[in-house]
């Protein structure tokens, strides 16, 4: 198989066919988010983690570990016990990814109060002329 040269690579994430969206896709779903943000408070096990992201099934939690994993943002670590002992951490590029996703997160849950009025309003000015 050709080495791809990546230095080369323009991304673009508005373009269709550009890898970015998919690194997008992985690290802004809903789990992808929660999980990185998770990790980025220090080393779990699976089922640690899982607790930690309420709601997630265990399916979709080890899909979304895999892909960020195949992404290059999370580590997996498996250490060869009897039950296997295995823990994920964050790499230096899911430190820098979770560092931003706690920055909006945090943006969000301070506007909690400010977004439940707005949809107040416009519930009611959408029932009214309904």
């Amino acid at each position: 198989m050709a080495e791809v040269e990546h230095d080369d690579l323009v991304a673009d994430v508005f373009s269709a066919a550009c890898a970015s969206r998919s690194l997008l896709e992985h690290v802004t779903g809903r789990w992808g988010v929660l999980a990185l943000v998770a990790l980025n408070d220090g080393v779990f096990r699976f089922n640690a983690l899982r607790r930690r992201v309420q709601g997630v099934s265990e399916k979709m939690l080890a899909q979304t570990l895999q892909a960020l994993e195949r992404d290059g943002f999370v580590h997996r670590e498996a250490r060869p016990t009897i039950p296997p002992h295995v823990e994920y951490s964050l790499t230096p590029a899911g430190q820098e990814v979770a560092l931003r996703l706690r920055g909006l997160i945090e943006f969000l849950e301070a506007s909690v109060p400010d977004a439940m009025a707005a949809q107040a309003r416009y519930d009611e000015a959408k029932s009214a002329a309904g």
